[in-house]
């Protein structure tokens, strides 16, 4: 199935003028990630959309967001999405509709669940309804309430200020701008302990450690009191939030509750037969089964009967509601720990009966469960189910997965999947690689793959690798950053679109000629590498507070005593260790205006900004100091492509000179993005000084943005980032009008302008010695 984009094109242009640019770029970024369908329900959305009259904005919005919501929810979130806020039109703006569709990207990666996105919808369209003033002012702070509330919090507060201001329109923008205090106050009475998407991760690797397996998670809504986690089609449906139980931490709850239902789906087989059973009898045969599962896993891991047990009730527990509530924990204690007893001579036989018949599989949950509920009828102590379900076990599902033998037929579904066996990728030797290798030309998906640890040349001597014969440029993954909107002053998340892409690579001799026929420059950057190198051990003489003493200056200072002069009571000195503790990353702008040659030259930007680098490369080497040249160019904020022509832990040797070598200008010059994928590689470095030198020859732009203060805006915030994570930023600027804008981004002493670019190969020597002075 092929997707007809000329024909998207012109739809979209016929409807919404502007936007065929746009639908190539899209479906660029999106054909990696998203089914020939998919794409298809993808831009049948946008042109539906563009149908509406409500404006390019929403479209804009909607392609954007939709491939991100995608990924984190599937597929099949596009639609649902596109009707659900469709339904919004006729109740609101094209604007609001527009910064809807902008929040789902953050809705999706906060609740990672396709049903928790539509209820998150849902709420919109209720208020809405009945706060239509409120929607555009939470819509802005979206982020922050997303990052502080779970979904039922989130529901909470907005419900509280839609009936407390559903008749003053000034205080509904106040509320749901979280500008008034009844707002905040609300905010943080509905702020739970720890949430779900904070710790996911940690859970799966969890459960990893214990059974060697993954487990799927999900959150659910949790915003009811007797809330209990369930297993539903092989996953565990967690709360949204675990707050604090008692002594136990939010996140322990959470590790209780998934070890408590993993150990359902690896020791539980089979559903017992439901006949007969009354709903008491049910919920008792449950019981006994949760404690089953839970002994045998304490038998392989010892450490969980401490977990589980620091949730049970404790004498200092408030009384229960019912007393056979408090006789049922007492039981479940003494299932978990053999050591513990009920005080009732009856359960206690019961207990010793379940350890004996441990391994004897459900069975022993069907007997001992009747035989339960038999003894607390014939004690007249059976209550109702709705009392029994508020038994004070906070760690135990609601066993809806144990009496539904349709959830055992999805389970082998999902333990097949689930127990597949990952893609190998293995290291072999060249004998192996030609006479064992079943098929040549396999795709990327297949079982095994074989890597050799060199170049394979063909038959034919013509000195080209397969590899550079028939490999494919290696693209990484795609990685998304946010971009700051100065206009509406916030933060678009995942806006931009950035791919690291392989180096080209040129001759090495190349660099090798340069730096002989720059003899003189290479001279003059060796006298300022001397003055930046270490000097080792230093004496610092003259010091009223030094460690030792200084003879010649205590000498002087008795000849002046002598001579009934004042002495100089500096008569001490202190060795001091000199060392460099220093990082830094060079990014170079590399958009098509650095082909351009220089005036009154033979020479282009491109060829200077290398030779440049080539002589600050052998400087800083000379040094020590560990150092990295990335570079940079952008086509729209769906393709900002960033290279590494050398890193931290690489020498300045023949590979990093062929990618200097190869270095070329194109595209354009979106540099927020590139400068926060920059600055993580900096975060990595564990020297007390970092430094990113950018280098570049105007200011920054791309195809798809038609103010200029736009993304010089988000470079400014960029810098303000990086420099708040402890990462200096220094500009140097080829652009002889750069003082309009480059101190507004950098700040005052944050970069420097050369005016005359041929100079650029000996300033840029010179400027870091003194940066790193």
């Amino acid at each position: 199935m092929t997707i007809k984009l000329e024909a998207y094109q012109a739809e979209l242009e016929a409807s919404a003028p502007g936007l065929s640019d746009l639908v190539q770029a899209v479906y660029s970024d999106a054909v990696r990630q998203l089914s020939p369908t998919a794409l298809e329900d993808l831009f049948d959305g946008a042109c539906g959309l563009a149908r509406l009259g409500k404006g390019n904005a929403v479209v804009v919005a909607y392609l954007d967001a939709m491939p991100m919501v995608a990924r984190e929810c599937g597929e099949e979130a596009i639609r649902d999405c596109r009707l659900a806020v469709m339904k919004l039109a006729s109740m609101t703006s094209g604007e609001v509709l527009a910064m809807t569709f902008a929040s789902l990207p953050v809705a999706a990666s906060r609740f990672s669940d396709a049903e928790l996105v539509a209820v998150y919808l849902q709420l919109l369209h209720r208020l809405a309804a009945r706060v239509p003033r409120g929607l555009r002012p939470m819509l802005s702070h979206i982020d922050e309430l997303l990052n502080r509330l779970t979904l039922s919090g989130l529901r909470a507060w907005a419900e509280f200020g839609a009936e407390a201001h559903q008749r003053n329109l000034t205080a509904q923008a106040a509320y749901f701008g979280l500008e008034s205090q009844d707002s905040r106050a609300v905010l943080e009475r509905e702020r739970r302990g720890t949430l779900f998407v904070d710790v996911q991760r940690r859970l799966s690797a969890y459960l990893r450690a214990f059974w060697g397996r993954d487990f799927l998670l999900r959150p659910t809504i949790s915003d009811h009191e007797d809330f209990r986690c369930f297993i539903e089609d092989g996953r565990l449906h967690l709360p949204d939030a675990a707050d604090v139980h008692g002594t136990v931490s939010g996140l322990d709850v959470y590790r209780a509750m998934a070890a408590h239902m993993a150990a359902h789906l690896v020791y539980t087989s089979r559903p017992p037969s439901i006949d007969g059973l009354t709903p008491a009898e049910r919920f008792l045969i449950g019981f006994v089964e949760d404690a089953r599962v839970e002994r045998l896993a304490v038998k392989r891991f010892p450490g969980l009967r401490r977990l589980w047990r620091s949730l049970m009730p404790t004498e200092a527990t408030p009384p229960a509601s019912h007393p056979t509530i408090t006789v049922l924990e007492r039981f479940a204690l003494a299932l978990l720990d053999p050591t513990e007893r009920t005080g009732d001579a009856k359960l206690d036989r019961l207990a010793e009966r379940f350890q004996g018949a441990l391994e004897h599989g459900e069975n022993i949950s069907l007997n001992l469960g009747r035989a339960l509920a038999d003894h607390l009828s014939a004690q007249k102590m059976m209550p109702s189910l709705r009392l029994l379900e508020r038994i004070r076990l906070p760690w135990r599902d609601d066993n809806r997965f144990f009496w539904q033998p349709e959830h055992f037929d999805r389970l082998e579904m999902f333990g097949g999947a689930a127990s597949g066996e990952a893609q190998i990728r293995r290291r072999v030797g060249l004998m192996e690689f030609i006479n064992e290798t079943d098929v040549e030309n396999a795709g990327d998906d297949a079982q095994e793959i074989w890597v050799l640890g060199t170049e394979l040349f063909p038959y034919e001597d013509e000195g080209v690798s397969y590899n550079q014969r028939e490999g494919r440029p290696q693209v990484s993954a795609p990685v998304h950053y946010p971009e700051w909107d100065y206009q509406m002053q916030v933060v678009r998340p995942n806006w931009v679109t950035l791919r690291e892409h392989a180096a080209p690579r040129g001759a090495p001799a190349v660099i090798d000629t340069m730096l002989s026929e720059q003899k003189a420059v290479g001279q003059r950057v060796r006298r300022i590498v001397d003055q930046l190198r270490p000097q080792g051990l230093q004496r610092v003489r003259r010091l009223e507070d030094g460690e030792e003493l200084d003879l010649g200056a205590a000498v002087d200072a008795m000849v002046m005593l002598r001579l009934g002069r004042q002495p100089d009571a500096r008569i001490t000195m202190r060795n001091v260790i000199h060392r460099r503790d220093l990082a830094a990353l060079i990014l170079i702008d590399l958009s098509e205006s650095t082909n351009e040659l220089v005036h009154g030259s033979t020479r282009s930007v491109i060829d200077l900004t290398r030779e440049a680098c080539a002589l600050l490369s052998t400087a800083i080497s000379g040094i020590g100091d560990p150092f990295a040249i990335h570079g940079f160019a952008s086509n729209g904020r769906h393709d900002v492509r960033y290279m590494r022509f050398k890193d931290f832990d690489q020498r300045f040797d023949a590979d990093a000179k062929s990618k200097l070598a190869g270095m070329s200008g194109g595209l354009s010059t979106r540099m927020g993005a590139a400068m926060r994928h920059a600055g993580r590689y900096l975060a990595r470095r564990r020297e007390a000084h970092r430094l990113l030198l950018v280098i570049t020859d105007g200011a920054p732009a791309d195809v798809d943005e038609r103010d200029p203060q736009h993304l010089r805006m988000d470079t400014k915030k960029a810098v303000e980032d990086l420099r708040a994570e402890g990462i200096r930023t220094y500009c140097l600027s080829l652009d002889p009008l750069a003082d309009r804008y480059v101190e507004r981004i950098f700040g005052a002493g944050g970069f420097a302008v050369i005016d005359h670019v041929r100079r650029l190969p000996e300033r840029l020597p010179t400027l870091f010695g003194s940066l790193t002075r």
